[in-house]
Protein backbone atom coordinates (compact mmCIF):
# COMPACT_ATOMS: atom_id res chain seq x y z
CA UNK A 1 0.00 0.00 0.00
CA UNK A 2 1.12 3.62 -0.83
CA UNK A 3 1.99 5.84 2.37
CA UNK A 4 -0.63 8.78 2.84
CA UNK A 5 1.28 11.82 3.77
CA UNK A 6 0.24 15.53 4.86
CA UNK A 7 0.95 18.39 2.79
CA UNK A 8 4.53 19.58 3.47
CA UNK A 9 5.76 16.28 3.82
CA UNK A 10 8.43 16.57 1.27
CA UNK A 11 6.55 14.65 -1.31
CA UNK A 12 8.26 15.36 -5.05
CA UNK A 13 6.51 14.08 -8.07
CA UNK A 14 8.63 13.80 -11.11
CA UNK A 15 6.80 13.82 -14.63
CA UNK A 16 8.79 11.75 -16.78
CA UNK A 17 10.94 8.85 -16.46
CA UNK A 18 13.53 9.17 -19.15
CA UNK A 19 17.36 9.79 -18.73
CA UNK A 20 17.03 13.08 -17.08
CA UNK A 21 13.79 12.04 -14.92
CA UNK A 22 15.27 8.55 -14.10
CA UNK A 23 18.77 10.67 -13.11
CA UNK A 24 17.03 13.27 -11.10
CA UNK A 25 15.68 10.45 -9.04
CA UNK A 26 18.23 9.13 -8.66
CA UNK A 27 20.03 12.14 -6.94
CA UNK A 28 17.10 12.99 -5.17
CA UNK A 29 17.22 9.76 -3.27
CA UNK A 30 21.17 9.76 -2.60
CA UNK A 31 20.68 13.35 -1.57
CA UNK A 32 17.82 12.55 0.55
CA UNK A 33 15.87 15.39 -0.18
CA UNK A 34 12.44 13.87 0.16
CA UNK A 35 10.70 11.55 1.63
CA UNK A 36 8.36 10.60 -1.10
CA UNK A 37 9.31 10.27 -5.04
CA UNK A 38 6.56 9.57 -7.47
CA UNK A 39 7.47 8.15 -10.62
CA UNK A 40 5.33 8.89 -13.87
CA UNK A 41 5.79 7.64 -17.17
CA UNK A 42 3.58 6.48 -19.68
CA UNK A 43 5.96 3.33 -20.22
CA UNK A 44 5.48 1.78 -16.57
CA UNK A 45 6.88 -1.37 -16.96
CA UNK A 46 10.17 0.82 -17.77
CA UNK A 47 9.30 3.17 -14.90
CA UNK A 48 8.93 0.55 -12.74
CA UNK A 49 12.36 -1.22 -12.91
CA UNK A 50 13.76 2.55 -12.46
CA UNK A 51 12.40 2.95 -8.94
CA UNK A 52 13.23 -0.82 -8.52
CA UNK A 53 17.25 0.02 -9.34
CA UNK A 54 16.80 3.11 -7.65
CA UNK A 55 15.36 1.36 -4.23
CA UNK A 56 17.81 -0.90 -4.41
CA UNK A 57 20.63 1.15 -3.21
CA UNK A 58 18.82 2.78 -0.94
CA UNK A 59 18.95 0.77 2.38
CA UNK A 60 22.23 2.41 3.09
CA UNK A 61 22.83 5.53 1.40
CA UNK A 62 18.99 7.37 2.03
CA UNK A 63 15.12 6.90 3.28
CA UNK A 64 13.00 8.10 0.36
CA UNK A 65 10.40 6.18 -0.45
CA UNK A 66 9.88 5.84 -4.65
CA UNK A 67 7.24 3.93 -6.63
CA UNK A 68 5.60 4.30 -9.35
CA UNK A 69 2.55 6.45 -9.77
CA UNK A 70 -0.03 8.14 -11.80
CA UNK A 71 -1.32 11.51 -12.42
CA UNK A 72 -3.65 11.03 -9.24
CA UNK A 73 -0.74 10.81 -7.23
CA UNK A 74 0.23 14.30 -8.01
CA UNK A 75 -2.17 15.46 -5.07
CA UNK A 76 -0.32 16.99 -1.76
CA UNK A 77 2.96 17.12 -3.65
CA UNK A 78 5.28 20.35 -2.51
CA UNK A 79 7.53 19.82 -6.07
CA UNK A 80 6.18 18.56 -9.48
CA UNK A 81 9.21 18.42 -11.93
CA UNK A 82 8.25 18.01 -15.50
CA UNK A 83 10.86 16.17 -17.57
CA UNK A 84 8.26 14.65 -20.23
CA UNK A 85 9.20 15.36 -23.60
CA UNK A 86 11.36 14.40 -26.53
CA UNK A 87 15.19 14.54 -26.13
CA UNK A 88 17.13 16.99 -28.33
CA UNK A 89 18.68 15.33 -31.19
CA UNK A 90 22.63 15.76 -32.87
CA UNK A 91 22.72 18.49 -34.46
CA UNK A 92 19.15 20.34 -33.39
CA UNK A 93 19.15 23.06 -31.50
CA UNK A 94 16.50 23.54 -28.53
CA UNK A 95 13.96 25.82 -30.10
CA UNK A 96 13.91 23.14 -32.83
CA UNK A 97 12.24 20.82 -30.52
CA UNK A 98 9.39 23.75 -29.37
CA UNK A 99 6.21 22.43 -31.09
CA UNK A 100 6.77 18.64 -30.55
CA UNK A 101 7.06 19.83 -26.74
CA UNK A 102 4.70 22.71 -26.02
CA UNK A 103 2.11 19.55 -27.57
CA UNK A 104 3.36 17.06 -24.76
CA UNK A 105 3.50 19.89 -22.15
CA UNK A 106 -0.36 20.92 -22.63
CA UNK A 107 -1.20 16.95 -22.61
CA UNK A 108 0.85 16.65 -19.77
CA UNK A 109 -0.29 20.19 -18.02
CA UNK A 110 -4.48 18.87 -18.42
CA UNK A 111 -3.37 15.69 -16.52
CA UNK A 112 -1.85 17.43 -13.38
CA UNK A 113 -4.95 20.27 -13.17
CA UNK A 114 -7.29 17.04 -12.23
CA UNK A 115 -5.73 16.48 -9.33
CA UNK A 116 -3.23 19.25 -8.50
CA UNK A 117 -3.36 20.88 -4.85
CA UNK A 118 -0.69 22.56 -3.97
CA UNK A 119 2.95 22.92 -4.71
CA UNK A 120 5.31 24.37 -7.12
CA UNK A 121 5.86 22.90 -10.44
CA UNK A 122 9.39 23.10 -11.96
CA UNK A 123 10.25 22.79 -15.76
CA UNK A 124 12.92 20.57 -17.38
CA UNK A 125 11.71 20.20 -20.66
CA UNK A 126 13.05 21.95 -23.70
CA UNK A 127 12.77 24.07 -24.93
CA UNK A 128 12.52 25.42 -21.31
CA UNK A 129 11.63 29.26 -21.45
CA UNK A 130 8.87 28.75 -23.79
CA UNK A 131 7.67 25.43 -22.44
CA UNK A 132 7.91 27.41 -18.43
CA UNK A 133 5.89 30.57 -19.98
CA UNK A 134 3.20 28.33 -21.02
CA UNK A 135 2.97 26.36 -18.36
CA UNK A 136 2.67 29.35 -16.29
CA UNK A 137 -0.25 30.41 -18.72
CA UNK A 138 -2.00 27.44 -18.37
CA UNK A 139 -2.21 26.71 -14.75
CA UNK A 140 -3.11 30.04 -13.60
CA UNK A 141 -0.86 30.12 -10.39
CA UNK A 142 -0.03 32.54 -8.47
CA UNK A 143 3.72 34.37 -9.94
CA UNK A 144 6.69 32.20 -9.64
CA UNK A 145 4.74 29.23 -8.63
CA UNK A 146 5.53 27.51 -11.95
CA UNK A 147 9.33 27.72 -13.42
CA UNK A 148 11.90 26.57 -15.16
CA UNK A 149 15.50 25.04 -14.65
CA UNK A 150 16.55 27.65 -16.95
CA UNK A 151 20.68 28.81 -17.27
CA UNK A 152 21.49 27.14 -13.99
CA UNK A 153 23.16 24.13 -15.43
CA UNK A 154 24.74 26.63 -18.11
CA UNK A 155 25.80 28.48 -15.35
CA UNK A 156 27.34 25.84 -13.37
CA UNK A 157 29.18 24.85 -16.67
CA UNK A 158 30.18 28.15 -17.09
CA UNK A 159 31.51 28.71 -12.91
CA UNK A 160 33.34 24.85 -14.01
CA UNK A 161 35.45 26.41 -16.78
CA UNK A 162 36.47 29.60 -15.30
CA UNK A 163 37.44 27.87 -12.30
CA UNK A 164 39.18 25.28 -14.52
CA UNK A 165 40.62 28.19 -16.36
CA UNK A 166 42.02 30.10 -13.25
CA UNK A 167 43.03 27.00 -11.67
CA UNK A 168 40.75 27.14 -8.43
CA UNK A 169 37.81 25.52 -7.02
CA UNK A 170 34.67 25.90 -7.80
CA UNK A 171 33.64 27.11 -4.55
CA UNK A 172 35.63 30.43 -5.04
CA UNK A 173 33.69 31.34 -8.01
CA UNK A 174 30.83 33.60 -8.26
CA UNK A 175 29.14 33.92 -11.27
CA UNK A 176 25.75 33.06 -13.60
CA UNK A 177 24.01 33.22 -17.12
CA UNK A 178 21.15 34.79 -17.91
CA UNK A 179 18.32 34.96 -20.79
CA UNK A 180 17.73 32.28 -22.88
CA UNK A 181 19.14 28.47 -22.13
CA UNK A 182 20.31 28.28 -25.42
CA UNK A 183 22.56 30.05 -28.31
CA UNK A 184 21.39 33.32 -26.61
CA UNK A 185 22.58 32.98 -23.13
CA UNK A 186 24.35 35.74 -21.38
CA UNK A 187 27.39 35.49 -19.21
CA UNK A 188 27.08 38.65 -16.86
CA UNK A 189 30.80 39.07 -16.28
CA UNK A 190 30.20 42.40 -14.52
CA UNK A 191 29.01 40.51 -11.98
CA UNK A 192 31.85 37.69 -11.59
CA UNK A 193 33.80 37.41 -8.87
CA UNK A 194 36.30 34.93 -7.55
CA UNK A 195 36.54 34.81 -3.60
CA UNK A 196 34.73 38.01 -4.01
CA UNK A 197 36.94 40.09 -6.08
CA UNK A 198 35.96 41.40 -9.70
CA UNK A 199 37.80 38.48 -12.14
CA UNK A 200 39.43 41.36 -13.95
CA UNK A 201 40.96 42.61 -10.58
CA UNK A 202 41.54 39.10 -9.48
CA UNK A 203 43.30 37.89 -12.53
CA UNK A 204 45.41 41.37 -12.86
CA UNK A 205 47.10 40.63 -9.03
CA UNK A 206 47.87 37.07 -9.55
CA UNK A 207 49.37 37.44 -13.71
CA UNK A 208 46.36 35.54 -15.01
CA UNK A 209 45.55 37.06 -18.98
CA UNK A 210 42.07 38.32 -18.82
CA UNK A 211 40.95 40.02 -22.05
CA UNK A 212 37.62 40.32 -24.58
CA UNK A 213 39.76 37.27 -26.11
CA UNK A 214 39.54 35.31 -22.77
CA UNK A 215 36.07 36.21 -22.11
CA UNK A 216 34.95 35.12 -25.63
CA UNK A 217 36.69 31.82 -25.62
CA UNK A 218 34.77 30.93 -22.30
CA UNK A 219 31.45 32.30 -23.42
CA UNK A 220 32.11 29.83 -26.37
CA UNK A 221 33.23 26.67 -24.79
CA UNK A 222 30.00 26.75 -22.24
CA UNK A 223 27.17 27.40 -24.99
CA UNK A 224 28.41 24.16 -26.75
CA UNK A 225 28.67 22.17 -23.73
CA UNK A 226 25.29 20.72 -24.60
CA UNK A 227 25.53 20.06 -28.18
CA UNK A 228 29.03 18.58 -27.09
CA UNK A 229 27.74 16.06 -24.57
CA UNK A 230 24.96 15.15 -26.98
CA UNK A 231 27.22 14.79 -29.83
CA UNK A 232 29.73 12.81 -27.63
CA UNK A 233 26.99 10.33 -26.02
CA UNK A 234 23.47 10.95 -27.03
CA UNK A 235 22.08 12.68 -24.29
CA UNK A 236 23.08 15.44 -21.30
CA UNK A 237 21.14 14.03 -17.88
CA UNK A 238 23.34 14.04 -15.10
CA UNK A 239 23.87 17.75 -14.64
CA UNK A 240 20.94 18.71 -15.03
CA UNK A 241 19.77 16.05 -12.23
CA UNK A 242 22.68 17.31 -10.17
CA UNK A 243 21.34 21.62 -10.61
CA UNK A 244 17.67 20.39 -9.78
CA UNK A 245 18.62 18.90 -6.40
CA UNK A 246 19.85 22.12 -5.84
CA UNK A 247 16.41 23.46 -6.41
CA UNK A 248 14.15 21.13 -4.97
CA UNK A 249 16.35 21.13 -1.70
CA UNK A 250 15.29 24.61 -1.17
CA UNK A 251 11.69 23.95 -2.31
CA UNK A 252 10.99 21.14 -0.04
CA UNK A 253 13.38 21.40 2.73
CA UNK A 254 12.77 25.40 2.71
CA UNK A 255 16.59 25.89 2.38
CA UNK A 256 15.95 29.37 0.09
CA UNK A 257 18.85 29.95 -2.43
CA UNK A 258 19.31 32.28 -5.63
CA UNK A 259 20.00 31.01 -8.97
CA UNK A 260 19.70 31.84 -12.45
CA UNK A 261 16.38 30.25 -13.66
CA UNK A 262 13.34 31.11 -15.99
CA UNK A 263 10.17 32.61 -14.72
CA UNK A 264 7.64 34.91 -16.46
CA UNK A 265 9.44 38.33 -15.87
CA UNK A 266 6.73 40.78 -14.41
CA UNK A 267 8.38 44.32 -15.51
CA UNK A 268 12.07 42.90 -14.29
CA UNK A 269 14.70 45.01 -16.51
CA UNK A 270 11.41 46.54 -18.15
CA UNK A 271 10.46 43.09 -19.48
CA UNK A 272 6.99 41.27 -19.06
CA UNK A 273 5.47 38.03 -21.02
CA UNK A 274 8.13 36.08 -21.28
CA UNK A 275 10.48 33.87 -19.43
CA UNK A 276 13.89 34.12 -19.25
CA UNK A 277 16.46 33.60 -16.65
CA UNK A 278 17.44 35.92 -14.33
CA UNK A 279 19.25 35.20 -10.84
CA UNK A 280 16.13 34.74 -8.47
CA UNK A 281 15.37 33.96 -4.83
CA UNK A 282 14.03 30.16 -5.36
CA UNK A 283 12.18 28.26 -1.78
CA UNK A 284 9.17 27.16 -0.91
CA UNK A 285 6.54 29.21 -3.06
CA UNK A 286 9.01 28.89 -6.15
CA UNK A 287 10.71 32.36 -7.86
CA UNK A 288 9.83 34.10 -4.44
CA UNK A 289 11.71 36.78 -6.14
CA UNK A 290 13.68 38.30 -9.03
CA UNK A 291 16.69 40.18 -8.08
CA UNK A 292 16.93 43.79 -9.83
CA UNK A 293 20.56 44.54 -10.41
CA UNK A 294 22.77 46.49 -13.19
CA UNK A 295 24.46 45.17 -15.99
CA UNK A 296 26.85 46.38 -18.29
CA UNK A 297 25.25 47.77 -21.53
CA UNK A 298 26.33 44.80 -23.53
CA UNK A 299 25.42 42.47 -21.13
CA UNK A 300 21.55 44.13 -21.40
CA UNK A 301 22.01 43.88 -25.31
CA UNK A 302 22.39 40.25 -25.29
CA UNK A 303 19.39 40.24 -22.68
CA UNK A 304 16.78 42.22 -24.86
CA UNK A 305 18.25 40.22 -27.97
CA UNK A 306 17.27 37.12 -25.76
CA UNK A 307 13.97 38.49 -24.82
CA UNK A 308 12.76 38.85 -28.95
CA UNK A 309 14.02 35.74 -29.95
CA UNK A 310 12.02 33.84 -27.28
CA UNK A 311 9.08 36.18 -27.85
CA UNK A 312 9.29 35.68 -31.37
CA UNK A 313 9.15 31.85 -31.31
CA UNK A 314 6.40 31.98 -28.35
CA UNK A 315 4.24 33.39 -31.18
CA UNK A 316 5.32 30.60 -33.45
CA UNK A 317 4.49 27.60 -30.97
CA UNK A 318 0.90 29.98 -30.24
CA UNK A 319 0.12 30.32 -33.13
Amino acid sequence: MRPVYKIGSRKITIIGAGFVGSSISYALALRDIAREIVMIDINQEKTEGEALDIRHGLPSMGTSDIYVGDYSDCVNSDLIIITAGRNRRNGESRLDLASDNVDILHSVIKSIQKYYTHGVILVISNPVDILTYKADEWMGLPNGMVFGSGCILDTSRFVRTVADYIGLSTGVVNGYLVGEHGDSQVPVWSRLTVGGIPIDEYCSDVGILWNQSVRNEIAERTQKMGADIIHAKGKTHYGIATCVCHLADAIVNQRPTIASVSSTLMGEHGVRNVALSVPSVVGPSGVQQRIREKWDSDEYRGFFDAVEKVRENLKIVSS
